[in-house]
Protein backbone atom coordinates (compact mmCIF):
# COMPACT_ATOMS: atom_id res chain seq x y z
CA UNK A 1 0.00 0.00 0.00
CA UNK A 2 0.88 3.55 -0.65
CA UNK A 3 2.19 5.49 2.34
CA UNK A 4 2.40 8.98 2.71
CA UNK A 5 4.43 10.81 5.69
CA UNK A 6 2.57 13.96 6.63
CA UNK A 7 5.39 16.06 9.16
CA UNK A 8 4.49 18.53 11.11
CA UNK A 9 5.75 20.98 13.69
CA UNK A 10 2.33 22.72 15.83
CA UNK A 11 2.80 24.86 19.33
CA UNK A 12 -1.17 25.76 19.42
CA UNK A 13 -2.49 22.93 18.28
CA UNK A 14 -3.86 24.95 15.03
CA UNK A 15 -1.26 23.52 12.06
CA UNK A 16 -1.77 20.01 14.46
CA UNK A 17 -5.37 20.12 12.87
CA UNK A 18 -4.79 20.73 9.54
CA UNK A 19 -2.23 17.93 9.52
CA UNK A 20 -4.76 15.57 10.36
CA UNK A 21 -7.31 16.80 7.45
CA UNK A 22 -4.25 16.43 5.46
CA UNK A 23 -4.06 12.72 6.53
CA UNK A 24 -7.82 12.30 6.13
CA UNK A 25 -7.17 13.20 2.24
CA UNK A 26 -4.66 10.88 2.14
CA UNK A 27 -6.58 8.03 3.38
CA UNK A 28 -9.85 9.22 1.10
CA UNK A 29 -7.34 8.30 -1.94
CA UNK A 30 -6.75 4.89 -0.67
CA UNK A 31 -3.08 5.17 0.85
CA UNK A 32 -1.87 5.10 4.22
CA UNK A 33 -0.90 8.22 6.21
CA UNK A 34 1.78 8.38 8.75
CA UNK A 35 1.72 11.15 11.05
CA UNK A 36 5.06 12.51 12.99
CA UNK A 37 6.06 15.73 14.41
CA UNK A 38 9.00 16.83 14.99
CA UNK A 39 10.82 18.12 18.38
CA UNK A 40 10.95 22.06 19.37
CA UNK A 41 14.37 23.30 19.26
CA UNK A 42 15.90 26.78 20.89
CA UNK A 43 19.10 28.64 21.36
CA UNK A 44 19.99 26.91 24.37
CA UNK A 45 20.57 23.20 22.75
CA UNK A 46 20.99 21.88 19.18
CA UNK A 47 19.09 18.78 20.48
CA UNK A 48 15.85 17.90 21.82
CA UNK A 49 15.47 17.13 25.71
CA UNK A 50 13.58 14.44 25.19
CA UNK A 51 13.55 12.10 22.36
CA UNK A 52 9.82 11.53 22.44
CA UNK A 53 7.21 13.56 22.65
CA UNK A 54 4.56 13.54 26.37
CA UNK A 55 2.17 13.33 23.31
CA UNK A 56 0.46 13.15 20.35
CA UNK A 57 2.50 11.40 17.17
CA UNK A 58 6.01 10.32 17.16
CA UNK A 59 8.71 12.07 15.83
CA UNK A 60 10.02 11.49 12.64
CA UNK A 61 13.16 10.20 11.88
CA UNK A 62 15.14 10.39 8.43
CA UNK A 63 14.26 6.75 7.97
CA UNK A 64 11.08 7.92 7.90
CA UNK A 65 11.56 9.81 4.88
CA UNK A 66 13.33 7.06 3.06
CA UNK A 67 10.63 4.52 3.18
CA UNK A 68 7.78 6.88 2.33
CA UNK A 69 6.12 6.91 -0.87
CA UNK A 70 4.92 10.50 -0.49
CA UNK A 71 5.45 13.84 1.70
CA UNK A 72 3.68 16.25 3.14
CA UNK A 73 5.42 18.84 5.19
CA UNK A 74 3.63 21.38 7.93
CA UNK A 75 4.27 24.19 9.58
CA UNK A 76 3.26 27.85 11.52
CA UNK A 77 4.42 30.22 9.90
CA UNK A 78 7.53 32.80 11.36
CA UNK A 79 7.82 35.76 9.74
CA UNK A 80 6.87 34.18 6.15
CA UNK A 81 9.17 31.48 6.45
CA UNK A 82 8.76 27.81 8.22
CA UNK A 83 9.49 27.48 11.92
CA UNK A 84 13.09 26.17 13.16
CA UNK A 85 12.08 22.93 14.59
CA UNK A 86 11.15 22.01 11.24
CA UNK A 87 14.02 23.33 9.04
CA UNK A 88 16.61 22.23 11.48
CA UNK A 89 14.78 18.83 10.66
CA UNK A 90 15.31 19.33 6.80
CA UNK A 91 19.05 20.41 7.26
CA UNK A 92 19.88 17.22 8.88
CA UNK A 93 18.82 15.39 6.11
CA UNK A 94 21.91 15.44 4.08
CA UNK A 95 22.93 11.80 3.81
CA UNK A 96 19.32 11.38 2.08
CA UNK A 97 20.45 14.48 -0.53
CA UNK A 98 23.49 12.60 -1.29
CA UNK A 99 22.02 9.32 -1.87
CA UNK A 100 19.03 10.71 -3.88
CA UNK A 101 16.39 8.82 -1.27
CA UNK A 102 13.49 11.59 -1.68
CA UNK A 103 14.13 12.48 -5.10
CA UNK A 104 11.23 11.41 -7.79
CA UNK A 105 8.49 11.36 -4.66
CA UNK A 106 5.20 13.65 -4.42
CA UNK A 107 5.42 16.65 -1.59
CA UNK A 108 2.76 18.86 -0.46
CA UNK A 109 3.00 21.81 1.99
CA UNK A 110 0.77 23.35 4.56
CA UNK A 111 0.90 26.09 6.99
CA UNK A 112 -1.00 28.15 9.68
CA UNK A 113 -1.53 32.02 10.61
CA UNK A 114 -2.53 34.02 12.90
CA UNK A 115 -3.59 36.68 10.69
CA UNK A 116 -4.86 36.44 6.86
CA UNK A 117 -2.01 38.41 5.78
CA UNK A 118 0.67 36.57 7.87
CA UNK A 119 2.81 35.18 5.41
CA UNK A 120 1.19 31.52 4.44
CA UNK A 121 1.89 31.93 0.37
CA UNK A 122 5.79 32.85 1.47
CA UNK A 123 5.94 30.45 3.93
CA UNK A 124 4.46 27.57 1.67
CA UNK A 125 7.16 28.57 -1.48
CA UNK A 126 10.31 28.21 1.10
CA UNK A 127 9.12 25.22 2.57
CA UNK A 128 9.18 23.81 -0.99
CA UNK A 129 13.01 25.17 -1.60
CA UNK A 130 14.15 21.72 0.33
CA UNK A 131 12.05 19.57 -1.30
CA UNK A 132 12.92 20.57 -4.77
CA UNK A 133 16.69 20.49 -3.64
CA UNK A 134 15.79 17.13 -2.92
CA UNK A 135 14.26 16.37 -6.53
CA UNK A 136 10.99 16.02 -5.30
CA UNK A 137 7.69 16.66 -7.65
CA UNK A 138 5.72 19.50 -5.98
CA UNK A 139 1.80 19.10 -5.78
CA UNK A 140 -0.18 22.27 -5.16
CA UNK A 141 -4.07 22.64 -4.96
CA UNK A 142 -5.72 23.67 -8.47
CA UNK A 143 -8.71 26.18 -8.97
CA UNK A 144 -10.74 23.13 -10.31
CA UNK A 145 -11.36 22.52 -6.10
CA UNK A 146 -13.96 25.50 -5.63
CA UNK A 147 -12.75 26.06 -2.35
CA UNK A 148 -10.33 27.70 -3.22
CA UNK A 149 -12.87 30.35 -4.59
CA UNK A 150 -14.93 30.70 -1.64
CA UNK A 151 -12.57 30.63 0.90
CA UNK A 152 -12.81 33.97 2.94
CA UNK A 153 -10.11 32.30 5.72
CA UNK A 154 -6.81 30.47 4.70
CA UNK A 155 -6.10 28.22 1.40
CA UNK A 156 -3.58 28.43 -1.50
CA UNK A 157 -2.70 26.94 -4.89
CA UNK A 158 0.87 26.57 -3.19
CA UNK A 159 -0.47 24.17 -0.45
CA UNK A 160 -3.52 24.07 2.52
CA UNK A 161 -3.05 26.99 4.90
CA UNK A 162 -5.51 27.56 8.16
CA UNK A 163 -5.84 31.59 9.46
CA UNK A 164 -6.05 30.35 12.97
CA UNK A 165 -6.89 33.93 14.76
CA UNK A 166 -4.95 34.98 17.96
CA UNK A 167 -3.66 32.39 20.62
CA UNK A 168 -4.86 29.87 17.90
CA UNK A 169 -8.61 29.66 18.93
CA UNK A 170 -10.45 29.37 15.29
CA UNK A 171 -11.34 26.07 14.20
CA UNK A 172 -10.55 25.55 10.84
CA UNK A 173 -13.61 26.48 8.20
CA UNK A 174 -15.28 24.18 5.98
CA UNK A 175 -13.10 25.34 2.55
CA UNK A 176 -9.61 25.15 4.70
CA UNK A 177 -10.66 21.60 5.77
CA UNK A 178 -11.81 20.67 1.96
CA UNK A 179 -8.25 22.43 0.75
CA UNK A 180 -6.29 20.74 2.89
CA UNK A 181 -8.10 17.10 2.05
CA UNK A 182 -7.52 17.20 -1.44
CA UNK A 183 -3.72 18.58 -1.21
CA UNK A 184 -3.19 14.82 0.62
CA UNK A 185 -5.48 13.09 -1.55
CA UNK A 186 -3.46 14.44 -4.74
CA UNK A 187 -0.27 13.53 -3.15
CA UNK A 188 -1.41 10.19 -2.51
CA UNK A 189 -2.76 9.13 -6.21
CA UNK A 190 0.76 10.53 -7.30
CA UNK A 191 2.36 8.63 -5.26
CA UNK A 192 0.11 5.62 -6.12
CA UNK A 193 0.60 6.10 -9.98
CA UNK A 194 4.55 6.68 -9.85
CA UNK A 195 4.83 3.32 -7.69
CA UNK A 196 2.18 1.32 -10.09
CA UNK A 197 5.22 2.56 -12.83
Amino acid sequence: MTEILVVYYSRTGATAELARHVCRGVEIAGAAAKLRTVPPVSAESEHPVQPVPQSGPPYATHEDLRRTDGLILGSPTRFGNMAAPLKYFLDGTSALWLSGALAGKPAGVFTSTQTLHGGQETTLLTMMLPLLHHGMYMVGVPYTEAALSTTRAGGTPYGASHVSGAGGSRELTAEEQAIAQLLGRRVAELASRLRAG
